[in-house]
């Protein structure tokens, strides 16, 4: 047994494989199945186990793969979006580089006690904060379909990828992306055993999520890719927990334009140009899925302004939750000294901008779909193994996926 972030975790008896379906609303695995397009999913649902959970907030994608692989909220691992605003510098920095993670991971636990871990994850953004810690020198590896193409043992613990998944080089905003994610894992599992990983966590890009509704064509197709692959792990014996690190909803009007709240710009008039700041933990380098638009933001302000910027923001239309920097840290298990004086959630179709000339929206073609907020927060959780005795009124955690996977489904 290991012990990580104080709970135990088994080794492996079977190759193990947890999956993060990037953006995946439990609606769509329920439209793909009662379509038809998803025969190893709705066989898995019939006889493994399946569960709606929770996953952490703010519902993006850094703090919730780092939940995953930690199996703790970002009050431990200290990951509380995809960027943040640096106090001790004064800057707004992504929160890619590993020296924000405080707290262990599963894999890299799971790599020094001398087990194969492979992790392959479509966005670079994740690679190092997911890989921190692992000892690749064993066996493991950690890349991603983006920059599958400059791997390197030193810094991979693999070469080759492109020729051994046999797919090109993925486009970054393409469903291929996350297809090239699937096709590794599945490639990696085929290699002759002593060679194949013991435990393989796999993270998808939610490109698709973002254009596609649940049930639409385009979604459908990509269950459909999906289903194929995890049935083909399935079958070399594998066992699956698939969950995912936030949902997805549609943030419009009805006429079809963006329904954002400019919150810097309201800040501004309020207490004058540049005196509080507005941070998007959303941003991240791949802007086209969702023009850095969410439903989660948090606020800088000057000493003695944070209650009355609270009541007016609380009054704006749109507005679900305005959290004081300790109610939020407590609500949401996140690091207090991390977030600003003010968290605030906007409602499911609402998102929140900073200033309006600062957004460029000229690249969404189709209405935006985004995420953030605390209506984005259910999330499958599927093992496809039968779980007996499973507690039916527990709040349930996306980063629960690697402690039933390994303790309850082995």
């Amino acid at each position: 047994m290991l012990e990580v972030n104080g709970r135990r975790y088994a080794l492996p008896s079977q190759p193990t494989v947890v999956v993060c379906v990037d953006g995946c609303e439990p609606d769509y695995l329920a439209q793909a199945v009662a379509s038809g397009h998803t025969p190893w999913l709705k066989r898995t649902l019939q006889q493994g186990t399946a569960i709606v959970a929770d996953c952490v907030v703010p519902t993006f994608t850094n703090p919730n793969n780092l939940s995953i692989v930690t199996g703790a909220p970002p009050s431990v691992h200290g990951i509380c979006g995809n960027f943040l605003f640096d106090v001790e510098t004064g800057t707004e920095v992504m929160m890619n580089d590993p020296k924000w993670l405080r707290a262990p991971t599963i894999l890299a636990a799971l790599a020094g006690a001398g087990q194969r871990c492979a992790v392959v994850t479509a966005k670079d953004k994740l690679r190092q904060l997911l890989g921190k810690g692992m000892d690749l020198s064993g066996g493991s590896m950690c890349f991603s379909s983006e920059k599958a193409d400059q791997v390197t043992v030193a810094d991979n613990g693999i070469t080759g990828v492109l020729q051994m998944v046999g797919k090109p080089l993925p486009s970054v905003y393409s469903a291929d992306l996350s297809e090239f994610v699937f096709a590794a894992g599945v490639a990696l599992m085929q290699r002759p055993a002593g060679q194949r990983p013991d435990v393989m966590y796999l993270s998808t890009t939610d490109y698709i999520q973002h254009k596609h509704a649940p049930g639409t064509v385009g979604a459908n197709s990509f269950y459909a890719m999906m289903d194929s692959y995890l049935g083909a792990l399935d079958e070399m014996g594998c066992v699956i927990a698939l969950t995912a690190d936030h949902g997805m909803n549609a943030k419009v009007l009805m006429d079809g334009t963006p329904d954002v709240i400019y919150l810097q710009d309201q800040l501004d008039g309020w207490l004058g140009a540049g005196v509080a700041r507005t941070i998007l933990p959303i941003t991240d380098p791949y802007v086209v899925h969702h023009g850095a638009l969410g439903s989660y933001a948090t606020l800088y302000l000057p000493a003695g302004g944070v209650a009355d910027a609270a009541a007016r923001i609380k009054g704006l239309r749109g507005i679900e939750r305005v959290l004081t920097r300790a109610e939020a840290a407590a609500a949401f298990e996140l690091p207090a000294d991390r977030i600003g004086d003010l968290v605030v959630v906007s409602e499911r179709s609402t998102v929140l901008g900073t200033s309006k000339s600062r957004h460029d929206l000229s690249a969404l073609e189709v209405p935006l779909r985004s995420h953030g907020g605390v209506s984005e927060q259910r999330v499958p959780l599927i093992i496809n193994r039968p779980i007996a005795n499973l507690d039916a009124h527990r709040r349930w955690r996306n980063f629960d996926a690697f402690d039933l996977a390994l303790n309850a489904a082995q």
